[in-house]
């Protein structure tokens, strides 16, 4: 859930053209608001992100599931001259590169981000003299924007994570907590912490609103007596806040959800991640007549019509009813 998610790694030896395709995504994201471009740039960087040698020509690269003529001729562009035309002409454009860096701070999406350019608030410093125009998700995004543009490390999540099952297992238990995102597929680094936990005593179909509603936030005040710091917002099924180890480190973004009991491995399963790898579990799901979202598995019959969610009580489930191999989390990086 972090705002930016770069498939760039150390050992990727396409890692330069991941980079453009990535910038390339961000600009249509946040400036050309153009979804389907910034899906397909960012689909062909995670293609590049996992081959296994030096792609040599845009020939070479279009014959990757992904990647068409109009990425396959950018590479070309880049291979021969360094550069690409299109990057450089945004990097010209002041108010996309004003754009551009607003939506790095939490809280500001690119609709907002283009109204403050428009009133010429381009720059952090720019919003720190206009806080009375941000909201209370947008102000926690300020005050800790140098924290979270940094990377945490597995090290500190490992402990992070030991300090939510602690805390929330003298609560209760019976809790089950899961860290998903890039830092269950085993990444050395991640932009922020997503946690999953759920309850024998919540169901999808029986759970009443009071009672997540005081879990959640029995959860929180526990967890604030030691790690959360700041509270974006709570609702019966979701915290966003801030967490911070100790003083000497970093401010760090967290996310909690409260799942089902009976809907948790569908969710473990697509808040891990990555995107690429559940795309392609939900179109296998649909030809074996099945579909798969975050919160349930179901059959799809002549009709056409999902039935009832099928049972699952682990991962593995999931995978054995669409007749899909079972992929660890850390084969999931696509």
């Amino acid at each position: 859930m972090s705002k930016r998610k770069n498939p760039s790694e150390s050992d990727n030896i396409n890692v330069d053209f991941c980079d453009f395709l990535m910038e390339l995504a961000e600009y249509e994201k946040n400036v050309s608001r153009n979804i389907h471009k910034y899906n397909a740039y960012r689909k062909a960087a995670s293609v590049l992100a996992l081959h296994y040698k030096r792609i040599e020509s845009g020939d070479e690269a279009k014959k990757l599931n992904g990647i068409g003529d109009k990425i396959a001729k950018k590479i070309d562009e880049y291979i021969h001259t360094g550069k690409l035309r299109k990057l450089e002409n945004i990097h010209k454009d002041s108010d996309a590169q004003a754009i551009n860096l607003l939506t790095r701070v939490s809280g500001i999406g690119p609709v907002k981000a283009a109204e403050l350019v428009r009133n010429s608030i381009k720059t952090i410093e720019d919003l720190k003299k206009n806080k009375d125009k941000l909201n209370h998700h947008q102000l926690i995004g300020l005050k800790y924007f140098e924290d979270f543009e940094k990377k945490i490390p597995r090290t500190e999540i490992i402990r992070i994570e030991k300090q939510i099952k602690d805390m929330v297992n003298k609560l209760d238990p019976e809790f089950n907590v899961t860290v998903c995102g890039s830092y269950r597929r085993g990444k050395s680094e991640s932009g922020d912490i997503d946690v999953l936990m759920t309850h024998p005593s919540l169901n999808a179909y029986e759970m009443k609103k009071k009672h997540r509603e005081k879990l959640l936030q029995n959860i929180v005040d526990t967890l604030s007596k030691g790690l959360v710091t700041d509270v974006i917002s709570i609702g019966d099924t979701k915290f966003m806040g801030v967490c911070r180890l100790s003083e000497e480190l970093p401010a760090r973004r967290l996310d909690i959800r409260l799942i089902p009991n009976d809907q948790y491995y569908c969710a473990v399963l697509y808040f891990t991640g990555s995107d690429v790898f559940n795309k392609t579990m939900r179109t296998h799901a649909l030809e074996k007549g099945f579909t798969l979202n975050e919160y349930s598995l179901r059959p799809i019959g002549s009709t056409g019509v999902p039935g009832e969610p099928v049972p699952i009580s682990s991962e593995e489930d999931i995978f054995d009813y669409i007749d899909y191999p079972y992929k660890t989390p850390q084969e999931r990086n696509m």
